[in-house]
């Protein structure tokens, strides 16, 4: 009877610990320690970089089971920032994210497949009024505790975007037509 008391608490155990290990973060947006940023040819002869100041969203991580990872990013699109006055005025005009009828970009995980060492993040990005399928390539760059008594994830993660599918018509030339993400983000684990 010991031994099967015993048994029964340690398989409690395991299964509590199992379930344990999906853990839910909030993207540290406070602490700047997130970051969406984009780069695209100009004329085909140098990258123009680019960044979202403001946005905000969650994730679920689970190391042993990917698939019930979940990603909700939201950003809006007037913090567009290529550190160039004019040019950000015109990447906010109806020429391109249109930002007084659009003025947010969301982007909702569908799927987390594990590729490697990496994870295929698939999920629905809602731009200028459009929604389309897109898969980010991520990669965790680490996790553990941190210096304020909470546990952190960092990650990493990379994609292209075509602008005719996201109904940006403005044509800059053939070797523009693709937008690189270039993401980091570390969330805060929620207790």
């Amino acid at each position: 009877m010991k031994k099967s008391l015993q048994g029964l608490l340690l398989g409690s155990l395991l299964l509590t610990a199992g379930s344990a290990i999906a853990a839910d973060y909030k993207i540290d947006k406070e602490g700047q320690h997130a970051f969406v940023n984009f780069r695209i040819q100009h004329l085909g002869y140098s990258w123009l970089y680019g960044t979202f100041r403001d946005f905000d969203g969650t994730f679920t991580f689970d190391e042993k089971n990917p698939s019930a990872d979940k990603v909700n990013v939201t950003l809006n699109t007037n913090s567009v920032d290529t550190n160039h006055a004019e040019r950000d005025k015109h990447l906010r005009s109806a020429d391109f994210l249109n930002v007084a009828k659009f003025p947010q970009a969301t982007f909702k995980s569908t799927a987390v497949k594990a590729d490697g060492d990496a994870l295929d993040v698939t999920g629905d990005l809602t731009l200028n009024g459009v929604t389309k399928p897109v898969t980010l390539k991520a990669k965790m760059i680490g996790q553990g505790d941190d210096p304020w008594g909470g546990k952190r994830a960092g990650f990493e993660a990379a994609g292209k975007i075509s602008l005719k599918e996201f109904n940006i018509k403005t044509d800059l030339g053939p070797a523009s037509q693709d937008v690189e993400l270039i993401i980091s983000v570390e969330g805060v684990q929620q207790k």
